[in-house]
């Protein structure tokens, strides 16, 4: 994994990547499934898992900070319990 820490530039980026990347993509396939956003490139990639994920980035020769969401939530994971 990459040692240099995401900034708050890199996590708006990566967001702005992603409105634009389902703007122009039909990611309904990927329902479900952990989207990988990285940053300074403006690539993505998908998998089942953020480890997932990471090990593609990294057969690609990518080795940066990305950012992890879940296709079709706001988010990757959610700590607490739900009421």
């Amino acid at each position: 994994m990459s040692t240099k820490p995401a900034t708050a530039v890199d996590v708006a980026r990566a967001r702005q990547i992603w409105q634009d990347y389902r703007q122009s993509h039909d990611v309904t396939v990927h329902q479900d499934q952990t989207a990988g956003i990285e940053p300074t490139t403006g690539r993505v990639w998908f998998g089942e898992s953020a480890g997932d994920v990471h090990d593609k980035m990294v057969a690609d020769g990518v080795d940066l900070p990305a950012y992890f969401i879940r296709v079709g939530y706001d988010y990757y994971a959610r700590k607490g319990v739900r009421r």
